[in-house]
Order: C-alpha cells, then sequence, then structure tokens
C-alpha cells in the first residue's frame, strides 16, 4: 500500500491496545505503513491503525456484513474503495472486548491466506 500524504499519525493509545492483543500471537511484527502502522502475522497484514481507525482486514466476503456494526466504514484511503478491507471507527474499538474481536477476526483472516512466495 502506498503511503497516503493526508494520513493522520496513528493514535498512541490504540496502537498500544492492540499491541496488547497481538502479544501473544506467534509470527506478529508491526511496522510503519500507509502513514499509519500495522500488525503481520508472517508476513501479512492483519490489521493496522491510522489516526484513531483501526484498519481491519477482514476479506472480501465479509466486508458488506461488517458494515452493518458500529463505528465502520468502507476503507477508502486511497480515494478508491480498497476491497476486503475496513476502517473501523472509535465508536466500534472503544471498548476492549469489541477491539479484541476485530482484531481476533484480523488475524484469522491473515493466517487463511496462502504463504507468502519467498522474497516478498
Amino acid at each position: 500500500m502506498a503511503c497516503n500524504p493526508h494520513a493522520v499519525a496513528p493514535d498512541p493509545d490504540l496502537v498500544a491496545r492492540v499491541d496488547t492483543l497481538v502479544a501473544e500471537t506467534t509470527g506478529i511484527t508491526r511496522r510503519a505503513m500507509f502513514g499509519g502502522m500495522a500488525w503481520m502475522l508472517d508476513g501479512r497484514m492483519a490489521c493496522g491503525v491510522v489516526g484513531d481507525d483501526l484498519v481491519a482486514r477482514i476479506g472480501d466476503d465479509a466486508v458488506p456484513s461488517a458494515l452493518d456494526m458500529p463505528g465502520t466504514r468502507p476503507m477508502d484511503f486511497t480515494g478508491r474503495v480498497m476491497r476486503a478491507y475496513v476502517f473501523v471507527g472509535p465508536e466500534g474499538t472503544r471498548d476492549d472486548g469489541d477491539l479484541s474481536i476485530w482484531v481476533e477476526r484480523c488475524l484469522a483472516f491473515a493466517a487463511s491466506l496462502p504463504p507468502r512466495p519467498p522474497g516478498d
């Protein structure tokens, strides 16, 4: 994903909360991406934080029902909707239980993807 010059720095509290949720996950790494922070599972993006939004990678099939949940909207980061992703605003992540559900969902989707080719 390309950097968005209009991206807002990731909310440090939300980053810390996600860090806590993924701390025991084998294969997780964190890196700066798209002007925010992203968590990778075995090299595949699982979720991220841009501003005060969680970037949730949940897969194409899950997006329509996810958009009915509090605080969600299409991820239109580059000016066009990105398939397989939604933004989850503070309304959907304020409660630790809700954030945990989103992060677990993202990790499960990332784990379902085929392995990345060597050198990718």
